[in-house]
């Protein structure tokens, strides 16, 4: 299928969280989630990258799938995509989104104090 990247061995892979600023504009959504990036040795890197290509200007998703640490099958939209060459073959790097169904939105009691200390420095 072209509509998906499949992991076919290896283990889980590892994902990075991104703190560019181009990338952290890619992920634009109420969910929480996070944009991260992973890196994958593959056989054929332009051939993905293509894929990937050909997809988003269909304006479709394209998805990495693999195994999450259970075992279980996993999905996450592909962002952007790069290939690199390296001594050991190619290397494909992907941006991610990744849904964080373990965040949590925390407010910072101290920070409503502040806001009220400012206000009657307005005053």
């Amino acid at each position: 299928m072209e509509d998906k990247i499949t992991i076919i061995e290896g283990p889980t892979p590892i994902f990075e969280p991104v703190q560019d600023g181009w990338a952290l504009g890619l992920n634009e959504t109420r969910k929480f989630s996070t944009t991260a990036l992973t890196r994958l040795r593959t056989f054929n890197g332009p051939a993905l990258v293509e894929r990937c290509y050909r997809r988003w200007s269909q304006r479709q998703p394209i998805t990495l799938q693999y195994r999450d640490e259970a075992g279980l099958e996993a999905n996450a939209p592909i962002l952007a995509v790069r290939s690199i060459e390296t001594d050991d073959g190619h290397m494909l790097l992907l941006w991610l989104h990744i849904e964080r169904k373990d965040m949590e939105l925390e407010i910072d009691a101290d920070d409503d104090d502040s806001i009220d200390d400012d206000m009657d420095m307005l005053e």
